[in-house]
């Protein structure tokens, strides 16, 4: 049977084991998934038995540490320079990122276009990568933070304008704009167990198109509620989680999903979040 798992510190209820098994299950291979998880320092002496898995996934605080021991990076990993997932072929680790696969594929899949003026509220890790993505897809990008995190921002204005020869917006948070045809959360704000609060104020969506959130605990988040609230079409995270699983099952094994797949474990994923909730 093979063998995949997921490395970081600490771990906590992950839903991870219970997304990659469903995926295996739809492919028919035997296979089990796992956490491993280990204290900063201690990931040289986890590389033999890593070595010998099919594949696994890299969370915090191993993205950027994990990367020394890699033979090669490849697609958004070398772009970001940040792994999410590890193939193991004969001992040889290649990382790649799955995090802007699965942003892209949840884009396409309610079709919400990056074509259009996009606000990102945030610039860290994640913020970053869907400035960038988006900003590469052609969206006019306003990156919104607070005053604390202007400097970020305006390094990932600098980043982009190098990178890709194009120019985004810095705004505050508090006085983002708009109308945009999408808004994306990147901040924390919002996830469980502070749900009662949202990054900012509903007139952001007065004549906004789209609104995704990355936060997936809850499925619902008051972003959400307050954006559906005012006509717009909403998306959350978990449909970011489970694409971005399955884009590693397609560099693990050469896997193909529907969306019509992906729609079902999102739900049943959807659920299994629920109850833990609810046993708590």
């Amino acid at each position: 049977m093979q063998q995949y798992e997921l490395i970081g510190y600490p771990l906590g209820h992950s839903l991870s084991p219970e997304i990659h098994r469903a995926l295996f299950a739809l492919d028919g291979i035997e296979a089990d998934y796992r956490l491993d998880s280990f204290p900063p320092g201690e990931l040289d002496a986890h590389l033999p038995d890593l070595k010998r898995l099919a594949g696994f996934n890299v969370t915090i605080p191993y993205k950027q540490a994990v990367i020394p021991a890699l033979e090669e990076l490849a697609g958004g990993a070398l772009l970001y320079g940040s792994v999410n997932t590890v193939s193991c072929r004969d001992g040889i680790l290649i990382g790649y990122n799955t995090d802007c696969t699965g942003f892209l594929r949840t884009m396409s899949a309610h079709h919400f276009s990056l074509k259009t003026s996009v606000c990102v509220l945030g610039a860290g890790g994640v913020g970053r990568m869907f400035a960038i993505e988006s900003a590469r897809q052609g969206a006019q990008v306003t990156v919104a933070v607070r005053k604390s995190g202007r400097e970020k921002a305006n390094g990932l204005a600098r980043e982009i304008r190098e990178k890709l020869g194009c120019e985004i917006t810095v705004c505050d948070i508090d006085r983002p704009g708009g109308p945009y045809g999408l808004v994306i959360n990147a901040t924390p704000v919002g996830m469980s167990p502070n749900t009662g609060v949202s990054p900012v104020t509903a007139a952001i969506f007065s004549g906004t198109d789209a609104v995704f959130d990355c936060i997936y605990n809850p499925a619902e988040t008051r972003l959400l509620k307050e954006a559906r609230l005012a006509g717009c079409r909403v998306a959350g995270g978990m449909d970011m989680l489970v694409w971005q699983a399955a884009a590693a099952h397609e560099i693990w094994n050469g896997s193909h999903y529907e969306d019509a797949q992906m729609a079902g474990i999102i739900a049943q994923m959807n659920e299994i979040l629920a109850a833990k909730e609810d046993a708590q």
